[in-house]
Order: C-alpha cells, then sequence, then structure tokens
C-alpha cells in the first residue's frame, strides 16, 4: 500500500514556466504532455493537499489495498462489452473507440513529460495517477466532449473535484484563447465556471470503485454521483452552430 511520504520538498509556483508550456498546447493542442508541465509550475502543495484529503475519505484504505490498474482495465474493452448495453463501461468503450483513444495512450503521454519529473512513490503520486486515468471516463460522465470548450469545461470540472491552480489555469486561459480566435456571443467563461460548479457539487470520482461505477446504467452512475447538466456548454454549441463555426474546430483540431 502506497504511504504518503512528506520529505519531499514542494516545488515553487512557477507562472512564467506555465505561460511558456501553455503556448506551446496553444501551438500544438495534441501535445497532451505540455498540459503535465503547466500542472506541475502551478501546482505548489495541491497535490499533497489533495492526497490527504483523499486519505481522510471512507474507502481509501480499501482502494490503496485492492490497487487496480487503471490503464489496463478501461482498456480492457471486451470485458466491458460484458457489461449491459446501457452501462456506463459500455458507453465508455463507444467514446473511446469514437475519440481513437486508449487509457494506456494518456499514461504515455505522461511518461513522455515524466522525463524530468521527480517521482515521489507515495499516495501522492498514486492519487495523481488516479486522477489522471479516470480524465476520459469524466468526458462521458459529464457529457463534456472532447472539443475545445468540452476540455475546458472537463478541467474546470476536475479543478472542483481535487483543486490545483494549473488545472484551473488551463482551463480558464483554454477558454480565453477561444474566444480570442473564435469570437461570438457563446457563454464560453460562464460554461468553464458552471463546470467548476458541477465538480465541486458532485462526488469525487475518484474516491470510488471505479469497476463498480462502470457496471452501473450510465444515468444511474450520474445520480450516485450527483453530477448535474452542463446547461451553458450546450448553449455555447447552440451559439456556434447558429454562427457557422465548428465547435469542433475551434482552436484548428479535426472535425
Amino acid at each position: 500500500m502506497p504511504l504518503l511520504n512528506t520529505d519531499h520538498k514542494t516545488p515553487n509556483i512557477r507562472p512564467v514556466k506555465a505561460f511558456r508550456h501553455f503556448r506551446k498546447l496553444i501551438a500544438d493542442k495534441e501535445d497532451t504532455a505540455e498540459v503535465f508541465h503547466i500542472i506541475e509550475a502551478l501546482a505548489g502543495k495541491a497535490f499533497i493537499r489533495n492526497a490527504k484529503r483523499f486519505l481522510k475519505s471512507p474507502h481509501a484504505q480499501e482502494l490503496m489495498e485492492r490497487n487496480v490498474d487503471l490503464p489496463t482495465m478501461l482498456d480492457d474493452h471486451n470485458k466491458l462489452r460484458q457489461l449491459p448495453a446501457d452501462s456506463l463501461g459500455q458507453a465508455y468503450v463507444r467514446f473511446m473507440e469514437k475519440e481513437g483513444l486508449t487509457a494506456a495512450g494518456l499514461v504515455a503521454e505522461f511518461d513522455r513529460y515524466g522525463s524530468d519529473y521527480q517521482k515521489r512513490n507515495d499516495v501522492t503520486e498514486w492519487f495523481g495517477d488516479r486522477m489522471r486515468d479516470t480524465h476520459d471516463l469524466l468526458h462521458v460522465l459529464t457529457g463534456y466532449g472532447r472539443d475545445a470548450l468540452g476540455e475546458q469545461c472537463v478541467l474546470g470540472f476536475t479543478y472542483g473535484q481535487n483543486p490545483n491552480l494549473g488545472i484551473l489555469f488551463i482551463a480558464y486561459a483554454g477558454a480565453l484563447e477561444m474566444k480570442k480566435q473564435s469570437p461570438s456571443n457563446a457563454p464560453v467563461l460562464r460554461a468553464v465556471r458552471e463546470g467548476q460548479k458541477l465538480g465541486k457539487a458532485a462526488k469525487r470520482l475518484a474516491y470510488y470503485d471505479i469497476e463498480k461505477i462502470l457496471a452501473m446504467p450510465i444515468d444511474e452512475a450520474r445520480a450516485f454521483l450527483n453530477i448535474g447538466q452542463p446547461v451553458y456548454y450546450k448553449q455555447a454549441h447552440v451559439a456556434y452552430e447558429a454562427k457557422g463555426i465548428d465547435p469542433y474546430n475551434l482552436l484548428g483540431q479535426p472535425a
């Protein structure tokens, strides 16, 4: 079972480094490693605060003792297809295969970034990995797509669940970049703020048994986690489409 190691020195917050990597991310939005650089540059004590909060949750010890390898479990699509048709697991498989994504692929992006990352080998790192590995599952649960705004809203939701200044910076800086590149009356900032509020109001996904939640009907899983509807996100899509703007191609990504 991973332990909490408080001997590691807390890194300083480095806004210049974060902004530099944000510009690189805007230039190539598919370079996910830049996201990890930004989060690390602005994290400060956030990782250890979030880990301590997790340790106080009812299922923390059980989850750490079981230590399920989430990427392996989430990428076993054949097994997930054996779940009921209306399950979260089935919806997750459809989403990942449609988008051409794998949980292992996100781990590989993190490993590419992690060449200069100081490993902690404790519950802080273990819980951080757990949040990383459930990112795409949050897309399915919240209804936020992989369009530019959907990604910013998921980050807002993630910040609401487990605060980290780096995540919040990307969410709002990305939203402002969208408004700059595709001016419209779409409620972009309100959508991100709504995502943040929805995440805070919901139960923290990473605190629960992911296998059990995957087996639930998707509506039941959303109700169990108290995940509300993304009203402003949907309004933003309507506003973009009314102006002839493809919300899936705001920052030059494939539709």
